[in-house]
């Protein structure tokens, strides 16, 4: 079979369909013999061979981003994650983040594995990650989605892509907007564990309480009276650590439940997602 030569044309074109390098776009046309489907697959499995490798390391940094319908009822959040900054800073990295949260707005997949079979330009978000793990040799994954609902919805993008709030009021009342922001912020800066103490999960609970009586025996208190303690600490610990009940970081007199309801009496948070990289 005789030689397919070769042109820039050729290899710009393959570059400009899976975003890999120039040099692995010529060796993969090379080695297909001009075959652009083939040399698809070629670039395909050098990713798969290089995400099977980093499979094992960390993805502590990437780019985290949420958005809302244009009627404000539905937000989702996602996070691209990937090993270094210098990748996470990368225009076309944020650029593909930012289409796939868009892809994951307008279709609302149930769960993380549904949206990475959704499709950008034809071919399945799974399958564009693969290509940019073999382009940039960095493990790469979705490390987080999630979708909230409510009478009124807002997403808070902390500056810098890092950090994520979205917040879902009960009511949409006049004040509703300010109200959602306030809130969504307070969560992207206090990382709650849980939106009420009826929300924290039981091993949690247990885990916290097993915290307390540990450090209530090392100070020599009463065996008798650890328990009682222990409980005390934990109405601490729900009052700190979810977001109705803490204190509320523009007006610390108040709770957010109680600056909600100074709003409206019926005004609270039906729902809230938060995601930090590396948290």
């Amino acid at each position: 079979m005789d030689t397919v030569k070769i042109t820039a044309q050729d290899v710009n074109k393959l570059r400009q369909i899976t975003g890999v390098g120039m040099m692995d776009c010529k060796k993969a046309l090379e080695e297909s013999n001009g075959d652009f489907e083939a040399a698809i697959e070629i670039l395909r499995k050098k990713g798969q061979k290089v995400a099977a490798n980093r499979s094992d390391r960390s993805a502590n940094e990437g780019y985290v981003l949420g958005l809302i319908t244009s009627d404000k009822t539905k937000g989702v959040l996602v996070a691209l994650n990937c090993e270094t900054d210098f990748v996470a800073q990368n225009a076309d990295f944020g650029g593909f983040a930012t289409k796939v949260t868009n892809v994951a707005l307008d279709k609302m997949p149930a769960t993380k594995e549904d949206l990475l079979n959704e499709q950008i330009d034809g071919r399945s978000i799974n399958d564009h990650i693969t290509d940019m793990i073999g382009k940039i040799g960095e493990k790469i994954e979705i490390g987080c989605y999630e979708k909230v609902s409510g009478e009124f919805v807002y997403a808070y993008n902390h500056p810098g892509n890092r950090i994520v709030a979205i917040v879902g009021l009960n009511k949409k009342i006049d004040q509703a907007e300010t109200a959602a922001k306030n809130v969504a912020m307070q969560a992207a800066s206090m990382n709650p564990v849980a939106l009420d103490k009826n929300d924290v999960p039981t091993d949690l609970i247990e885990k916290e309480l097993e915290i307390a009586k540990d450090l209530l025996r090392q100070e020599g208190k009463p065996e008798d009276k650890i328990e009682m303690i222990a409980k005390g600490k934990l109405e601490k610990y729900f009052k700190e650590n979810t977001l109705l009940n803490q204190e509320y970081i523009m007006d610390s007199k108040l709770t957010v439940s109680q600056y909600l309801k100074s709003l409206d009496k019926d005004l609270t948070v039906s729902a809230f997602k938060r995601y930090g990289l590396g948290q």
